[in-house]
């Protein structure tokens, strides 16, 4: 299995408003659901240059699967994201290889010292990938978001430059 990651392009939205629509994906996402073609679209429009995120698509054997990134770069950090769309490709290791990748990119290629990620406290399976990744529970914060009308506690989460791919 050949797992790659290349920029998110404006062709891949509609796999970004079907695999986020989805509900088997979006229980622990905080969107505005549901997400449509026009309003994708000038999200695109208005992040496709920024230079403090890194938006990409997983592809697996020539098949996009997914989207992971970078948020909020800045001051030699950056906040991660990943949502492995396709469910016919779950539980393969996919998600993993893919945040190898990109913890390689972030911390080799552009020189990132930190990077974190909040997750709701229920979402175990996210929980047990970013682990097995090197990321280091830091803290629980209780009522520390909004998902669908609730406040919900999360982790929150570190993997630092020192990262080295489990493989």
């Amino acid at each position: 299995m050949k797992v790659q990651l290349r920029k998110f392009v404006k062709e891949d939205i509609p796999n970004k408003v079907r695999w986020i629509n989805d509900r088997n994906n979006n229980q622990y996402l905080h969107y505005d659901l549901p997400l449509n073609i026009p309003q994708t679209e000038i999200w695109y429009e208005n992040n496709k240059y920024r230079t403090d995120r890194y938006d990409a698509v997983i592809v697996c054997d020539d098949v996009a699967v997914g989207l992971i990134g970078l948020l909020s770069i800045s001051g030699g950090r950056a906040e991660y994201y990943v949502t492995l769309g396709e469910r016919e490709f779950k539980g393969k290791g996919i998600a993993k290889k893919a945040t190898d990748l990109l913890l390689h990119y972030a911390f080799f290629e552009i020189g990132l010292q930190e990077v974190y990620l909040y997750t709701e406290i229920d979402n175990i399976g996210a929980q047990r990938l970013f682990e097995r990744c090197g990321f280091i529970e830091m803290a629980l914060e209780r009522d520390s978001a909004l998902n669908r009308g609730r406040n919900v506690d999360r982790y929150y989460y570190v993997v630092s430059s020192d990262y080295k791919s489990k493989g």
